[in-house]
């Protein structure tokens, strides 16, 4: 049976709570302010915590603040029930690493399901690791990767046509992109005019953080490659989750050095790789940003991308046709044979 504690001040709805909790077939466990509640917790060991916002003696951000820093119960869901449902409350609670919130009144069916999904989502993750260590650092990257997440939501959106331009080399960044829909390619252009494309974004990722962060100008440019759906986040409050959320920085420390690691070997590549190896990760860097073995590209970008001329490019492409690799029609590129642009010779 999951134990649940409940941490709530107004002894009828704490009560309610519990009664809601037994019949559906939870231990529920009751504490009528934040320093009993703490005891309560490190006491039971619960699977889940249920904590008022607004409370005497210790609030529900306080005891959330006293759990993190205890390695023994940081990993458990902890869920906020409160009648304010202000921006800024639920943008504090979730930076100090609250997994949902609940307002007050509540509907019984969602509370239960809301409990239900965090409960599944805790087992998933011990399910990984069951170690305190690798079970800490899932839920950390799982908590982190949320906030990325809702980093993006109810932003200002702004749909871009194709080839349109979204900033260009020496720009002073205003926004951090979020790709809703659609393909974002990166480049930089030499003395002659010549286009090299550092990086291919599709939906999911964000990009443009870099020069917000180092209050720098754009070293690139950025063009859509298709019709494309971006949502703007303003650099502060960025940097807000950055600085303020452990979970947040420890996830996107991870996507800073997964960049770095593509900066990297996208430079050995360029150096040291073979023309057909030089195409194949080209179109392997497509495919994984459409999710589609179909991809659509014009071939200036796809040369661009791989670092080649583009009559090297288009006569490249045509010996992965007649290899059977890939087919091409209208334009289009269809990968027949993934395995074999994966391991395709230096």
């Amino acid at each position: 049976m999951k134990k649940i504690v409940v941490i709530e001040d107004n002894q009828e709805v704490r009560e309610n709570l519990a009664e809601i909790l037994s019949l559906s077939g939870y231990e529920a466990h009751e504490a009528e302010n934040g320093k009993i509640g703490i005891k309560k917790v490190t006491e039971v060991q619960p699977d889940l915590i249920l904590c008022d916002v607004m409370m005497p003696e210790l609030d529900g951000f306080g005891v959330l603040k006293i759990l993190n820093n205890n390695p023994s119960l940081m990993h458990i869901p902890f869920m906020f029930l409160t009648a304010k449902a202000e921006k800024t409350d639920f943008r504090k609670g979730m930076g100090l690493g609250a997994d949902d919130y609940i307002t007050k009144p509540y509907d019984d069916v969602e509370l239960l399901e809301a409990i239900e999904m965090r409960l599944k989502k805790s087992e998933k993750l011990k399910a990984i690791d069951n170690t305190e260590a690798g079970l800490r650092s899932f839920f950390n990257e799982a908590k982190g990767q949320k906030e990325l997440n809702q980093l993006s939501e109810n932003r200002e959106v702004r749909t871009y046509s194709k080839k349109e331009i979204i900033y260009e080399y020496g720009q002073y960044p205003k926004w951090i992109f979020f790709v809703v829909s659609g393909q974002v390619k990166c480049y930089q252009t030499n003395e002659f005019g010549k286009e090299l494309i550092t990086h291919v974004y599709g939906p999911g990722d964000f990009f443009g953080f870099l020069p917000n962060l180092t209050d720098s100008r754009y070293d690139d440019s950025a063009m859509t490659t298709e019709d494309t759906v971006l949502r703007l986040i303003p650099p502060e409050d960025f940097k807000m989750l950055l600085f303020n959320n452990r979970d947040f920085s420890a996830r996107f420390i991870k996507m800073l050095a997964q960049h770095a690691d593509h900066s990297e070997r996208k430079l050995i590549d360029l150096a040291y790789s073979s023309v057909r190896r030089k195409v194949a990760n080209a179109l392997l860097t497509l495919h994984e940003k459409s999710e589609s073995n179909l991809i659509t590209v014009m071939r200036e970008d796809l040369a661009s991308l791989a670092g080649t001329a583009k009559e090297t490019t288009i006569r490249t492409l045509g010996d992965f046709k007649s290899e059977g690799i890939i087919q091409i029609k209208d334009g289009n590129i269809n990968i027949l044979e993934l395995e074999a642009l994966q391991d395709m010779p230096q």
